[in-house]
């Protein structure tokens, strides 16, 4: 017997994703990107956001809520008050995302469902912040649901975007379309268990049971539904990003973490690195995920073309307050040595990013009160050679490390 086909809004009431589950709600923080709200005030608003007056902000496609969750909790620790809309086509999804409201004991929030391409009628706005991950790769016409957005986007606004990307999902598109062909007349949860079924027994040549890195489908049915059932899924390169955004009028201000679309940490030999030095700055991305190979998902934050220059705050400004995100400044400068430097880890690789002599002295002082002003000041008081110059030097380099791997921001003193 024939089944009819599932369509982008009978799956979401089927499988809401991500899975969550109100009553599990634990109040645990969420950290992610986009919508960290330090990391959008740095990456949008050039560290200047206006915390007198109500963040307006869109969730559009907001799915079971983590975005949502997110951003309001985020407002709610600084003080900043905020009116976010919640926007998503599945009704079971809502339910969840108002649940999980609720147990954290949130407000300021309304709820709307509807499609995306109807945000202009249903929630017109305008909003200083949207926020749309995972949506518009899955859309018949991308360019169509940017353009909606764009539409309700108040003037000097800003967008977080996740968007999925070919080289970190290799092996995916075969198998969806193998699957189409094998299971597309039946019922939902047979194709679920067939396609369980089907990537357990690939042969080891699949590229799909090759690439270690993918892993939804073994967590939840939601996941595998949505990794290999879905009805409408496109990958992006940097490149179809960009071309994207622009096509909006938009320009990207910062894929993230920014140091894992550097492609210096994807190549050794000397004379290659020499050849990238003279890459333009807007090739570098791309080139970097041509070489890293493993990037699943690009997510990032982009402005009108017009407000490109004033979106990213810089560190060259003593009333700019730095703000650790997931990192303890004084726990690490007691253990900080001379020399020490910070490790992570992208595409396999173990990378070493040395830090400034004064990284110590500055991490005990980050405590999201003061600015870079008042922690020149504090350590000039002990170094009569280190003026203005000399102390910024050295941020600059403790920052481009740890802005880079999207732990350090910036954001103007509060009057």
């Amino acid at each position: 017997m024939a089944h009819r086909p599932v369509t982008d809004d009978l799956h979401y009431e089927l499988y809401p994703y991500p899975p969550r589950d109100p009553r599990k709600e634990s109040g645990e923080r969420i950290s992610g990107s986009p919508s960290d709200l330090d990391e959008l005030v740095h990456f949008c608003f050039g560290g200047r956001l206006d915390f007198g007056r109500p963040l307006r902000a869109l969730i559009a496609g907001g799915g079971t809520g983590d975005a949502l969750v997110m951003l309001a909790e985020g407002c709610k620790r600084a003080g900043l008050p905020a009116e976010i809309t919640y926007l998503d086509v599945s009704q079971a999804s809502r339910t969840i995302a108002e649940g999980r409201a609720r147990a954290r004991g949130l407000s300021g929030l309304t709820f709307i469902s509807g499609s995306l391409l109807e945000v202009g009628e249903l929630a017109p706005g305008p909003y200083d912040y949207i926020d749309c991950c995972g949506v518009l790769h899955h859309m018949e016409d991308p360019a169509a649901g940017l353009a909606a957005l764009v539409g309700v986007l108040a003037p000097g606004g800003g967008l977080g975007l996740m968007l999925y990307a070919p080289y970190g999902r290799t092996g995916v598109y075969p198998l969806q379309s193998a699957l189409r062909r094998l299971v597309a007349d039946l019922p939902p949860q047979d194709k679920v268990a067939m396609a369980r079924r089907l990537v357990e027994g690939l042969p080891p040549t699949n590229w799909f049971a090759r690439n270690e890195i993918l892993g939804d489908h073994k967590q939840s049915d939601a996941g595998l539904y949505d990794l290999l059932l879905h009805a409408r899924d496109r990958a992006f390169t940097v490149a179809e990003v960009e071309t994207l955004m622009a096509g909006a009028g938009l320009v990207v201000t910062a894929f993230l973490p920014p140091l894992r679309y550097d492609p210096a940490l994807y190549v050794a030999e000397p004379r290659l690195k020499a050849r990238l030095a003279r890459l333009h700055t807007e090739d570098r991305p791309a080139l970097a995920e041509e070489l890293a190979g493993d990037i699943k998902a690009h997510a990032f934050y982009a402005v009108r073309m017009e407000d490109a220059e004033r979106a990213v705050a810089r560190p060259d400004d003593p009333q700019m307050v730095p703000v650790l995100r997931d990192l303890d400044g004084p726990a690490f400068a007691r253990s900080f040595r001379p020399g020490q430097a910070v490790t992570a880890s992208f595409a396999g690789k173990t990378h070493r990013f040395p830090l400034p002599p004064l990284a110590g002295a500055m991490l005990a002082r980050i405590d999201g009160t003061r600015d870079l002003g008042t922690i020149h000041a504090e350590l000039a008081a002990d170094r009569s050679d280190l003026d203005w110059p000399a102390f910024h030097r050295q941020f600059a380099t403790l920052f481009a490390t740890l802005n880079g791997l999207g732990k350090l921001h910036l954001r103007l003193r509060r009057p």
